[in-house]
Formats: C-alpha cells, sequence, structure tokens
C-alpha cells in the first residue's frame, strides 16, 4: 500500500507515524506538504497527530483550508482509506468529512495518558479485523478531545455504526471515570458512512512496539492495511452497542 502521511506546519507526530507503517509494516510512506495538491497516487492518506497552525482559534479550523484538504476530499469520495490520528482527527471534523466535532476537554486541562478503548464496530477497515468488544490499551495526549455531536446528528451515527471506538474501563464497561475527556456517549473515533474515513484521538502508532506498554495499536494498523474485502465497502456488518447512561458524562482521567 501506499500511504501519503500530510504535514502541517505544527505537525509533530509524521516521524513515527512514518517509521510505524514503514519499518514496522513495510509499507510505501512518503510525507505530503499542506501545500501539495496531487495526492491520486495514494492508496491511503494519513493526517497524524501535532498542533497544525499551533491549533489557533480551534484545533484544526485552520488546516482545513490548506490546498491539500480540497484533495483529500476528493480521493475520501473515491473511497480511498483517510485516517486521522488526534489532530488529524480534529482536522476531518473541521474539514466536514467527519460527523461532530472536538470541543476542549472537559477538565480544561491537557491530557496525556494509557487509556482503554472498546472496539464498536466493524464498518471502517480499521476495525474490520478486529473483534468486536475487544478492549485496547492505547496513549492520549490532547487538550481538545471532548467529541460532541448535535442530537440529530448523535442518533444517525449511533443507528448506523459510525461510532467505531469509545473510552472505557479495563472489563470493557462504559463508566464516568473511563472517559478521560468527557467525549459524549464517550466516543473515542468515528467514521463516515462510507467507512473509508476514520478519526480517532488515541495514538495506535504510539502503541506498536515491544518496548512500549501496550501494542494494541498494532491491531488497528494491521487491520487497516489487510487486504480489502471483494465486495468492497462498506466494511461487513456492525452490531452497534449503545452507550450506558454514564458514558456522556464528563470524569477524570485515571492514570495507568
Amino acid at each position: 500500500m501506499r500511504i501519503g502521511i500530510v504535514v502541517f506546519p505544527g505537525t509533530n507526530c509524521e516521524e513515527e507515524t512514518q517509521y510505524v507503517f514503514g519499518s514496522l509494516f513495510g509499507q510505501q510512506v512518503e510525507r505530503v506538504w499542506h501545500q501539495d495538491t496531487d495526492l491520486a497516487a495514494y492508496d491511503c492518506i494519513v493526517l497524524p497527530g501535532g498542533f497544525a497552525y499551533g491549533d489557533h482559534l480551534r484545533a484544526g479550523a485552520i488546516a482545513r483550508f490548506s490546498p491539500v484538504m480540497r484533495s483529500v476530499a476528493e480521493l475520501a469520495a473515491r473511497d480511498r482509506l483517510i485516517v486521522g490520528i488526534c489532530n488529524g482527527f480534529q482536522v476531518l471534523c473541521e474539514a466536514g468529512l467527519l460527523p461532530g466535532t472536538l470541543l476542549p476537554n472537559a477538565g480544561r486541562s491537557f491530557l496525556s495518558t494509557w487509556v482503554r478503548c472498546r472496539v464498536e464496530s466493524h464498518n471502517t477497515p480499521d476495525t474490520a479485523g478486529v473483534p468486536l468488544g475487544t478492549v485496547l490499551t492505547l496513549p492520549i495526549a490532547h487538550g481538545e478531545g471532548r467529541y460532541f455531536a448535535d442530537p440529530a446528528t448523535l442518533r444517525r451515527i449511533e443507528r448506523s455504526g459510525q461510532a467505531v471506538l469509545r473510552y472505557c474501563a479495563p472489563d470493557g464497561s462504559l463508566v464516568d471515570d473511563a472517559n478521560p475527556n468527557g467525549s459524549t456517549n464517550a466516543i473515542a473515533g468515528v467514521c463516515n458512512e462510507g467507512g473509508n474515513v476514520f478519526g480517532l484521538m488515541p495514538h495506535p502508532e504510539r502503541a506498536a512496539e515491544s518496548e512500549l506498554p501496550s501494542q494494541d495499536g498494532r491491531l488497528l494498523l494491521a487491520s487497516l492495511l489487510s487486504p480489502l474485502p471483494p465486495s468492497g465497502l462498506p466494511w461487513g456488518p456492525s452490531i452497534p452497542t449503545a452507550p450506558s447512561p454514564a458514558s456522556g458524562r464528563g470524569g477524570a482521567a485515571t492514570a495507568e
């Protein structure tokens, strides 16, 4: 697979993202400057973490106007794979390629810790190879990671299985203390209706080697790189799991 990693002014996770996809998974990986517009050769585009344009106004609010984003939108419309990690997730939401938005954390402070996330849907190739209900241990590092969507949008994404990951306790239960930033319905990652655009706040590329506390990020990345199903999109059935009543409220992160 040929992967392009978009670099905005302020992006700071392109090195490890390129390393994981290239050195660990053996893919052809190239960096794409935010002013580039010819992305036709890429099978997958990754928007990595960082602070695009210094996160002025709102995280991702300026990056969405970069020339490269027009091309990203065109690829998304042609069912190419688009992945946004942390700041990349924020940019995809600001660009309208994913539903909802990311607001400042409920505690108004930057969070850098390990969390648990439950796999909720197979409607994207990023999780198609991971059993539903699997609890992943992944790191987060963000100040604006509180997922929010209006009630109508929320109903739609829950009904269609677009809520892909939820923050959870080690046993998979949805409780306040396991929701680090106060995300609505404990949502940690969502996909578009077609399943080819996926955004998540946790960093799978920071949980991919044996030296790290968890290697669960490899499950998501390996699923993304698996051969595409012959039927194309959508990526298989899912059973959306309704969040518990507590999952929509905030809660302090628990260091792990």
